[in-house]
């Protein structure tokens, strides 16, 4: 979750301090995350190529490249919150179209959740922009159609590592799009190396090491540290402001899907 966290914290600070541009930003970390993943997939004498899919890097590059655009724009707390947030609405919308049914507890959840993001967009002179806010929400959606498309993977490693692969065409479509305003240093490039090689490369090594030994309500609570982790780290090290409207937006939205994800049958202490 740390890893999680410090993808935001890199992008935010990185877009913020340093003169590297969100599509620099994008290809960088995508590659560095392709080059670290396809180095531990190799280490089993085997090369990511065979696998992952088209459909999965599309979600994979589009989670990347909206995800940084929107840090140009949102405080890391807020786009932390936002994407998390819109990642539990795709999973949760995907559950009720499949035909799973909502508990009385469940129903108050969403509708909670729903309030905690009225909350945080709602006009004002707190309100984050709504440009940045609509590109993290895109970014939360394709996160959440990647984790889906997902499920079940026998070898996630590698096929997280091919699905990297497989964003390098679009990564060079990005560059030549903006090419008139490609802008790097090498601090930003730096921070986009970590990004890409340490908190998404071995960030989703180790993340989908521990998964299996998580339920799945294990696992969907323990990522409500993340936005929490990330407002964190930017009143540490970014100097960004702990506003009221974000608390109160955290609260009532990662309240709700805590009531949603959470199974008290199976959940121990």
């Amino acid at each position: 979750m740390f890893a999680f966290a410090a993808n935001s914290l890199l992008c935010r600070s990185a877009l913020r301090n340093t003169g590297i541009d969100a599509a620099s930003f994008t290809a960088i970390r995508l590659v560095s995350g392709a080059l670290v993943l396809g180095l531990l997939a190799s280490s089993g004498g085997e090369s990511t190529r065979r696998h992952g899919s088209w459909s999965s890097a599309l979600a994979l590059f589009s989670y990347a490249a909206a995800f940084s655009f929107a840090y140009r724009s949102l405080s890391a707390g807020t786009g932390a919150l936002l994407l998390f947030g819109s990642v539990q609405a795709t999973m949760i919308g995907f559950a009720l179209w499949s035909g799973e049914r909502l508990r009385p507890r469940q129903g108050l959840g969403i509708a909670l959740a729903v309030v905690g993001l009225v909350i945080l967009l709602l006009p004002g002179l707190a309100a984050p922009p709504l440009v940045g806010s609509l590109l993290m929400m895109v970014a939360g959606l394709s996160w959440g159609v990647y984790s889906l498309r997902g499920r079940g993977t026998r070898d996630p490693i590698r096929a997280t590592g091919g699905n990297f692969l497989r964003t390098l065409p679009m990564v060079g479509a990005l560059a030549l799009a903006a090419l008139p305003w490609l802008k790097m240093d090498l601090a930003g490039a730096l921070y986009a190396i970590g990004s890409g090689a340490l908190a998404s490369g071995l960030g989703y090594a180790v993340w989908y090491k521990v998964l299996p030994h998580l339920r799945a309500s294990q696992a969907s609570i323990v990522q409500l540290s993340v936005p929490l982790l990330t407002a964190t780290g930017g009143i540490l090290f970014l100097g960004e402001t702990l506003r009221l409207r974000l608390v109160l937006a955290a609260v009532a939205t990662l309240g709700g899907i805590a009531l949603v994800v959470w199974n008290r049958k199976t959940a121990k202490p």
